[in-house]
């Protein structure tokens, strides 16, 4: 199964009094990135969230937010840091001191600066807090896989489409090969007996010669690899592990084939044969960095 590497989810639930938002999104990364922004004293989830999600997802830089909420009757005790406060107090009256400037300090001038404010909360159950976030992240999961699954669908799609149009390039190619030392014995048998001014020539020599040339410009090892090769990626989009590496892997080695084959083939037709099948080569590569 193909699997895209990009992805959102969103849900947002109440669950035991609290207000949950979990919201994630996903792009390409050759490996499992995770990064998470909780609301402000719930950072013991991330380690935790980041374990759940590498469950589910094995490639991919994924960013989640989670934002929670508590009922109106938790306990919450803000107090004030007195030390820093009186701290900013002198210092902005010695400010418009020095530089002869209004003084306009006022209670909602100095609550601005939020570090004043010491926020004590009831102790949390950590353990019960993960388990009402992960009902919220189940939901936003399904739908963040649900998308992945979709865009991984298509890329399969198209890369299939890709492997049919070489495939059949490849036939071509087969089909082609042979008639071109026919074509380079026949041009060898006009170019001696020109040079010989006579049709009195050594058959056996120009079969020989035809034979070393056959050799050199055979394609068949390379053309028989490729099928393999594609075979091989068929059955990997069957699968239900991840793929992206392994098929990262086959391009590189259908690549190789690929330039193999352009080195040894001296027709025109062949060469620009060639060419498509690294175009569409490239393009398959292109695709697959998109999968995990």
């Amino acid at each position: 199964m193909a699997m895209s590497m990009t992805g959102f989810g969103r849900c947002e639930a109440t669950v035991n009094g609290r207000q949950i938002t979990v919201e994630m999104k996903s792009v390409n990364h050759r490996y499992f990135e995770f990064s998470c922004r909780t609301t402000r004293g719930y950072s013991f989830l991330e380690d935790k969230l980041k374990k759940y999600v590498a469950q589910k997802v094995a490639r991919g830089k994924v960013d989640m937010y989670v934002s929670i909420t508590e009922s109106e009757d938790s306990q919450v005790d803000v107090t004030i840091n007195k030390p820093l406060a009186g701290g900013y107090v002198k210092a902005i009256h010695s400010l418009a001191t020095e530089y002869n400037i209004p003084d306009d300090l006022t209670v909602s001038v100095l609550s601005r600066y939020s570090d004043i404010f010491q926020i004590h909360k009831e102790e949390q159950d950590e353990e019960q807090v993960f388990a009402d976030v992960s009902q919220v992240l189940d939901n936003a999961l399904e739908g963040f896989l649900a998308m992945r699954k979709a865009e991984g669908e298509k890329l399969k799609e198209d890369v299939l489409t890709r492997v049919d149009t070489i495939m059949t390039i490849v036939s071509e190619i087969e089909e082609r090969s042979p008639l071109t030392v026919e074509e380079y014995r026949t041009k060898l048998t006009k170019r001696i007996t020109d040079m010989l001014a006579s049709t009195d020539i050594d058959q056996q020599r120009i079969l020989t010669e035809a034979a070393i040339f056959a050799d050199k410009v055979a394609v068949d090892e390379e053309t028989v690899r490729l099928r393999s090769h594609f075979e091989q990626m068929k059955t990997f989009f069957e699968s239900n592990q991840p793929i992206g590496r392994k098929l990262d892997f086959i391009v590189q080695e259908m690549n190789r084939e690929a330039n193999t084959i352009g080195s040894k083939v001296t027709d025109s037709i062949l060469a620009h044969k060639v060419v498509d099948i690294k175009s569409e080569i490239e393009k398959i590569r292109e695709q697959i960095q998109n999968i995990e």
